[in-house]
């Protein structure tokens, strides 16, 4: 009995710990689980944390048009897209995906990639938390620093730019900033420094997409969405 309740203690904390360390996360660096993955495993990582006032504006709302269109409005999950999600896995339909920016933060940054249901069990609550305590403009400015956007561990838009195009984030115009845009799903087999034909029509459509969406601000400042 006294080793099971040490496991379940231990379990708990396991449970608590991201929503104890997450608003720490309000300043600093964050690194994602995949980057330190690679570290120990002694890959490479390339990362250069770009501020979101120091990004293209190109980008932040472009990947917002791409990924996550309702994200100033929601509370870290898209209830309605995640029920459209679980009604097309009832017809037997495809799923499309139905993650937030802010579930890919809280997964990237807290629990492991793949499908599962204890992952996205754990992921639902953590986003809705980090949500709270982080507000958008940081988790959109974490996502846009951990995302992996190059195929040999570039991650993060400083890096992404840098090895697709050869020149900083600040200065990513709207057809790169939908370039990288378009191989976030996977920038190992997809990639934005020599796009195929399906990227270079992903890019358009999200160029469309940023350009006709009426995106509100998530935040105060002169560079909002």
């Amino acid at each position: 009995m006294r080793i099971a309740r040490y496991l379940l203690l231990t379990v708990l904390l396991l449970l608590l710990l991201p929503y104890l360390v997450a608003p720490f996360y309000r300043v600093g660096h964050p690194v994602s689980t995949l980057m330190a993955w690679r570290w120990l495993k002694g890959a490479p990582v390339t990362r250069q944390w770009v501020d979101l006032n120091a990004m293209s504006p190109y980008l932040p709302r472009t990947v917002v048009a791409s990924e996550d269109a309702r994200f100033c409005s929601h509370r870290g999950v898209d209830w309605s897209a995640l029920r459209e999600v679980i009604d097309d896995a009832e017809d037997g339909e495809v799923s499309r995906g139905g993650s937030t920016i802010t579930q890919q933060v809280a997964k990237n940054l807290f629990l492991w990639p793949g499908r599962s249901l204890v992952r996205k069990a754990l992921e639902l609550p953590l986003s809705l938390w980090i949500d709270l305590v982080l507000g958008k403009q940081r988790v959109l400015e974490i996502y846009l620093n951990i995302a992996e956007l190059g195929p040999s561990g570039q991650f993060g838009a400083g890096a992404g730019a840098a090895y697709a195009f050869g020149r900083p984030a600040s200065e990513l115009s709207p057809r790169e900033a939908a370039l990288l845009a378009a191989i976030l799903p996977n920038p190992v087999r997809r990639s934005a420094r020599n796009p195929r034909p399906g990227v270079r029509r992903l890019a358009v459509t999200y160029m469309a997409r940023a350009q006709a969406s009426a995106l509100k601000r998530c935040w105060g400042g002169n560079r909002g969405l």
